[in-house]
């Protein structure tokens, strides 16, 4: 008796699995049928200075006419509700450098869907770093954002704009990032197909 235990188990085992290669067969047709994000075309100053396909982040950099560099690092952060649509927010790292110095200025971003169908582009920090490669976590580095005088709040904003932080580079980066992560989950559930698919 159980020998045959054995058996129906291990014919449960082998459906089980056939069961869940029909379904990744499935998802894997659907995504590939189904690429939601194609334009990712860019026409502004900032360039790709790092991009692995490995990884959920991107790194633009630009040099300004003055001379100053900025770079923007940016990832997508966690999926919200709104209504009955889930959205993704942009989250971004905004460094500025000034010629021949080594401090630099930090600002940390978030970029939401608002209901209107546009973004809602939020400072959440900002920082005044010695060096890029600071690591005393006791210095100061500046109040917290939202504490700050509104009109000086308003005034980072449009520094940051006036440094080609706007309405290009997000959609840029929101389309870039949405499409990298589905090729992402694609070639995962590729991994799950091959790992489900060994002996069958």
């Amino acid at each position: 008796m159980p020998r045959v235990t054995q058996i129906l188990r291990k014919g449960q085992k082998a459906l089980d699995d056939l069961n869940l290669l029909k379904v990744l067969h499935s998802e894997i047709a659907h995504e590939l049928s189904n690429p939601r994000f194609q334009d990712t075309s860019y026409g502004g100053d900032f360039v790709v200075d790092w991009d692995s396909p490995q990884t959920q982040d991107v790194v633009m950099q630009r040099k300004c006419e003055s001379g100053e560099e900025v770079a923007v690092s940016a990832l997508l952060g966690l999926e919200t509700l709104g209504g009955t649509t889930l959205h993704r927010e942009l989250l971004m790292k905004v460094c500025i450098r000034k010629p021949g110095l080594s401090s630099i200025l930090q600002f940390d971003c978030r970029v939401a869907d608002s209901s209107t169908n546009s973004y809602k582009f939020d400072i959440r920090n900002a920082y005044y770093l010695q060096s890029p490669i600071s690591t005393s976590s006791s210095a100061y580095r500046g109040p917290l954002f939202r504490s700050l005088d509104p009109q000086l709040q308003e005034a980072l904003k449009e520094y940051l704009m006036s440094r080609g932080i706007g309405e290009t580079l997000i959609n840029f980066l929101l389309l870039h990032l949405h499409k990298k992560e589905q090729g992402q989950y694609v070639k995962w559930l590729h991994q799950l197909e091959s790992l489900v698919g060994k002996g069958q």
